[in-house]
């Protein structure tokens, strides 16, 4: 029977609704440990509480954290996979941040819950026994992190939440899940063709994220502009456009050696530098800014934090984005 190593880290999997007032907060204790003894007959496990946070409260210090646990626990002891349930707001940014920083071929599966355990229809300890038996199947290996809800298994990188409250909020947008929980199994239908590694032993940078509107202007760009920071990602207009007064805010910021990075702010497609006017996606990889290959804004960032710890040359940053 295969080993794995569970980590509880909060988040509405691990929270109760209040029947007076409605409110869902956090329980004195995680229910999922009841939910351990349903998964005797699956696995060996080793469980551990890392946090008992709402997913708001994660950061990218509480998800290095648990990268380091991560790669502690491979090399000190022998499990066959990892396990870890996570409030779904930020779900997707700490699966991809481990998917960047552990370089393993060990199955790491992330899941949570849209319902809390004493709501009717709590999808919970049902998403927690899939996680554990996608982790402990053997196809699993070798396809770096995974998230699964909901019946379906989707990689750290492509997977994203695109509902506030629907169980079937998780989803991969343009590409899919790349598998299926069924009650007879695990099956895979394709798997992610190339995985990035970046060693990060620290997380210093400051990394903003702005989102582009009609008639935006240089003014928040300029607010930026005296704070400490190291990198920004804009989630821009269709394939990589900004309002043209948007210029003289991001011009100051290129000079100073400060990486910027676009992506769309369309859950669909790539930006890219195709249009010539002001502003325009052409402009704007002339003056320095990096496009990022089919990102979200959130992941971007993300990985622009990994990134910044071993580069900041815009010509490495951008062929870091091109993958």
């Amino acid at each position: 029977m295969k080993t794995v190593y569970i980590i509880h880290t909060g988040g509405t999997i691990s929270m109760k609704e209040d029947a007076q007032t409605g409110a869902v907060k956090p329980d004195i204790q995680n229910p999922l440990r009841h939910s351990t003894p349903s998964i005797a007959n699956l696995a060996n496990v080793i469980v551990e509480e890392a946090f008992h946070l709402p997913s708001p409260h994660i950061t990218p210090k509480e998800m290095l954290i648990l990268s380091k646990k991560i790669r502690k626990k491979i090399k000190a002891e022998k499990i066959d996979a990892v396990v870890i349930t996570h409030g779904t707001d930020t779900l997707e940014e700490t699966a991809y941040f481990l998917d960047l920083t552990i370089e393993t071929d060990i199955p790491i599966v992330l899941t949570g819950a849209m319902r809390s355990s004493n709501e009717i229809g709590s999808d919970g300890p049902y998403n927690f026994i899939s996680a554990v038996r996608v982790a402990t199947s053997d196809e699993a290996k070798g396809k770096g992190v995974l998230v699964v809800m909901n019946d379906e298994i989707h990689t750290a990188k492509n997977v994203t939440k695109t509902h506030t409250s629907n169980v079937a909020t998780f989803q991969s947008p343009q590409y899919g899940p790349i598998g299926i929980v069924t009650k007879h199994g695990i099956s895979f239908h394709h798997m992610p063709t190339q995985h990035e590694f970046y060693p990060v032993e620290e997380i210093e940078k400051q990394v903003f994220l702005l989102k582009a509107y009609a008639g935006m202007d240089e003014q928040l760009f300029q607010a930026i502009s005296s704070l400490n920071i190291d990198g920004l990602v804009i989630e821009a207009l269709g394939q990589g456009n900004l309002p043209p007064r948007t210029l003289n805010g991001i011009k100051p910021l290129l000079e100073r050696n400060i990486p910027i990075v676009l992506v769309s702010r369309c859950f669909n497609g790539i930006a890219q530098d195709v249009y010539g006017y002001d502003g325009g996606g052409k402009q704007l990889k002339e003056l320095g800014v990096i496009f990022s290959n089919g990102l979200n804004g959130q992941k971007a960032r993300i990985k622009l934090l990994a990134a910044l710890q071993s580069s900041s040359s815009y010509e490495e940053l951008q062929q870091i984005f091109n993958h």
